[in-house]
């Protein structure tokens, strides 16, 4: 997903470079656009699996606390794991798509 989001910034970093004719920039922004539109539904997705798995990690976390035994210890440390790695990549796609809102709006300005 973060190597697709950085060859469509370098793809629209290009196009930008060349200094397109008002039409081909109209085309360009209603294409990146989309990809934001995209992106933005895989980041609400991204955010609900994130939060579960956050939620599924506390009540592991309670339950390892009321009941300690090694098969709840190894579910916790794996939902842990899960959970930091998802945090990273949410927050990583989240600034990915932060950057394009300035991409677009640059486009914008420039017809």
């Amino acid at each position: 997903m973060i190597d697709y989001m950085k060859k469509h910034e370098s793809y629209v970093r290009e196009a930008l470079e060349k200094n397109p004719d008002k039409e081909k920039l109209k085309e360009l922004f209603a294409y990146h656009n989309q990809q934001i539109q995209w992106m933005q539904h895989e980041r609400l997705v991204h955010l609900i699996v994130m939060l579960f798995v956050c939620f599924f990690t506390l009540l592991v976390f309670g339950f390892t606390v009321m009941r300690s035994s090694l098969p709840s210890m190894i579910l916790l440390a794996i939902l842990l794991i899960l959970s930091v790695a998802y945090l990273f990549h949410y927050y990583r796609l989240e600034n990915n798509v932060q950057k394009w809102y300035s991409i677009s709006n640059q486009i914008r300005q420039r017809f």
